[in-house]
C-alpha cells in the first residue's frame, strides 16, 4: 500500500477504499493506491494555498536550488524509479530510462529560468516615470496526469509551476499512481510542506474536484479531448486559466525523394509510430507515401516491422512492450476491424500477440490501402498500429495532413528543402519534425493548435503558461497632471 502525499508527509487521508494497479505485462497486482475523495482534494488544496506567500516569495536562487535537489533525488533512485516505471506502465526499461532523464532534467532547466526570469522594464512615458512588467504565480495549480508518461508530463507540469512561485497538487492516473507518489516521497520531501500534494483516486471523484475548487487557479491538463472538454466546461464559469493538451492524430508525410533512403525512412516511421506501443500523444497515427514508392516502401516496412520484438519490457533486447490495459487494446481491435471491412489489407501483425499467456500484448501491425474514410486515419488509435496511405503530389500530402480536428505533431521524411518549407509552413500542427521524428527540445516549446488544446509546455512558453502578467506604471517624481480634471 502507498499512501498520499500532503502537506509534506504520506498519508491516507479519508480514503476508504483502494485502487488496485496491474503490471500490464503480467497482469498481476503490483500495488494498491488509496482511492482519494473530495476531501482529500480539500485537504490538499488547503496545504498548498497555506504554502503559497513562503514559496513565492522565497528567493528565487533559494527555489533553483531546491529544485536541482529533486533532480539530484531523482537520479540517485534512477535505478529504482525505472523499474518501478516499466512494471507500473509497460514500455521497455530503455524507454522509462529515457522518460526520467527527461524529468530530472526539467527540473533542472527550469530551476535555471525560474532564478533568472521576473519580467521586464519597458520604456517610460515621460521622463521621471518607470514602466516594468512582473511575471507573477496564479497560486494553486492542479495537474491532472496521463498514465503513458507519468512522471515525465508531470515535471513538464509541475518544474515551470514551480519555478515560478506556484504551488501544485497533483492527480495522478488511476492507473499508474505507484511512481509518481513514490517519486514524491523520494523527491518532494525536503520542500517546504503543502508545496508539492498528491492525491490519488480516479477522475470523477478527485479530478473534477480539483477543477471545481475555488482555490485552483489553474488546470494543467494532458489527455483525451473529451475530458478536455469537460474541464473546460466545468472551469469556465470560475474563469479559470486552462492549460491542456488534448491529443493527437499526427500525420507523417514520406518524400518523393526518399526513394534512395527508404531504410531511413522507414526506420524512422517504425519508431515515431511503435514507441511505447504507439501510446504516445505524438505518435505518427497518419502515413502518407508518395505513389511512385507506395508499394516497395510498404514491403520494407513490414520486413523491418516483422523483426521488433515484442515482450516484457523488464527483459533484454524487448523492443515493444503490452499496452496499458485491456479496454485500449480493443480499441485497437475496433480499428483495425473497421478498416479492414473498407477495404484496408494486413501486411503485418493486427492481432493480439499470441505467444503470451498474459499481458495486454498486441502485434506491431502495418496496414496498406488506408483512406480517410476509415477510423483509423481519423479517430486517435493509441497503438501499434501504421495505417499507409498513396499521394499523388504534395499539395495532397499537406491537405490530407490537415484534414483532422487536431493538430499536435507533424512530421516528413525529406532531403528536398522546398519541400520541407512548404511542410512546415502549411501543416496546422503545434511541432512539425524533419527527418527526426518525437525528439524534443527543453528550450522548445511543445504544443498543440486545433482541437489538441493550445496549451504550452517546454520552452520559455512553458514557464510563461504558470504565469500572470502584472504591468506597474510608476511616476516616481508625482504632481498634478496638466491632462487631470479640471479640464
Amino acid at each position: 500500500m502507498t499512501d498520499m502525499w500532503i502537506n509534506g508527509k504520506k498519508t491516507r487521508g479519508v480514503a476508504r477504499e483502494d485502487i488496485p494497479v496491474l503490471n500490464p505485462a503480467t497482469e498481476d497486482a503490483l500495488g494498491h493506491a488509496p482511492r482519494g475523495t473530495g476531501e482529500d482534494v480539500n485537504a490538499a488544496v488547503e496545504a498548498a494555498q497555506a504554502a503559497f506567500d513562503e514559496w513565492r516569495f522565497m528567493p528565487a536562487w533559494e527555489r533553483a536550488n531546491l529544485l536541482h535537489e529533486v533532480a539530484d533525488k531523482i537520479h540517485s533512485h534512477f535505478d529504482e524509479l525505472a523499474i518501478l516505471l516499466t512494471k507500473e506502465e509497460g514500455k521497455p526499461l530503455p524507454e522509462n530510462e529515457e522518460e526520467l532523464d527527461w524529468t530530472l532534467n526539467t527540473f533542472r532547466y527550469y530551476a535555471e529560468l525560474g532564478r533568472h526570469d521576473r519580467g521586464r522594464f519597458i520604456p517610460p512615458g515621460d521622463p521621471g516615470q518607470i514602466n516594468f512588467v512582473i511575471k507573477e504565480p496564479y497560486g494553486v495549480v492542479g495537474c491532472i496526469l496521463p498514465w503513458n508518461y507519468p512522471l515525465l508530463l508531470m515535471a513538464w507540469k509541475v518544474a515551470p509551476a514551480l519555478a515560478a512561485g506556484n504551488t501544485v497538487v497533483i492527480k495522478p492516473s488511476e492507473l499508474t499512481p505507484l511512481s509518481t507518489l513514490r517519486l514524491a516521497e523520494i523527491a518532494f520531501d525536503h520542500l517546504p510542506a503543502g508545496v508539492v500534494n498528491v492525491v490519488t483516486g480516479y477522475g470523477p471523484e478527485v479530478g473534477e474536484a480539483l477543477v471545481r475548487h475555488p482555490d485552483v487557479r489553474v488546470i494543467a491538463f494532458t489527455g483525451s479531448v473529451a475530458t478536455g472538454q469537460r474541464i473546460a466546461s466545468i472551469a469556465a464559469p470560475m474563469m479559470k486559466k486552462l492549460h491542456l493538451e488534448l491529443g493527437g492524430k499526427d500525420p507523417m508525410v514520406i518524400g518523393p525523394d526518399m526513394a534512395d533512403e527508404m531504410d531511413m525512412a522507414v526506420r524512422g516511421l517504425a519508431y515515431a509510430a511503435l514507441l511505447n506501443a504507439g501510446q504516445v500523444c505524438t505518435s505518427t497515427e497518419r502515413v502518407y507515401v508518395h505513389e511512385s514508392m507506395y508499394a516497395t516502401f510498404a514491403e520494407e516496412l513490414a520486413a523491418f516491422v516483422s523483426g521488433l520484438r515484442l515482450g516484457n519490457g523488464l527483459d533484454e533486447g524487448v523492443d515493444i512492450g503490452p499496452m496499458i490495459e485491456e479496454r485500449f487494446r480493443s480499441k485497437v481491435e475496433r480499428h483495425i476491424e473497421d478498416a479492414r471491412q473498407k477495404g484496408a489489407q494486413v501486411l503485418v501483425g493486427g492481432g493480439r500477440a499470441t505467444q503470451f499467456e498474459r499481458g495486454f500484448f498486441f502485434e506491431p501491425t502495418v496496414l496498406v490501402h488506408a483512406n480517410h474514410d476509415m477510423i483509423i486515419m481519423r479517430e486517435e488509435t493509441f497503438g501499434p498500429v501504421i495505417p499507409l496511405m498513396p499521394y499523388r503530389d504534395f499539395d495532397e500530402a499537406i491537405r490530407l495532413c490537415n484534414d483532422t480536428d487536431l493538430g499536435l505533431g507533424a512530421s516528413l521524411m525529406s532531403r528536398d528543402a522546398r519541400l520541407v518549407k512548404r511542410f512546415f509552413e502549411n501543416v496546422k500542427a503545434g511541432t512539425i519534425w524533419i527527418n527526426d521524428p518525437l525528439t524534443d527540445n527543453y528550450a522548445g516549446p511543445f504544443g498543440g493548435m486545433k482541437m489538441t488544446g493550445g496549451g504550452r509546455e517546454l520552452g520559455q512558453e512553458g514557464f510563461d503558461e504558470f504565469c500572470e502578467v502584472k504591468h506597474v506604471h510608476w511616476d516616481i517624481e508625482g504632481g498634478v497632471k496638466e491632462y487631470w480634471y479640471p479640464y
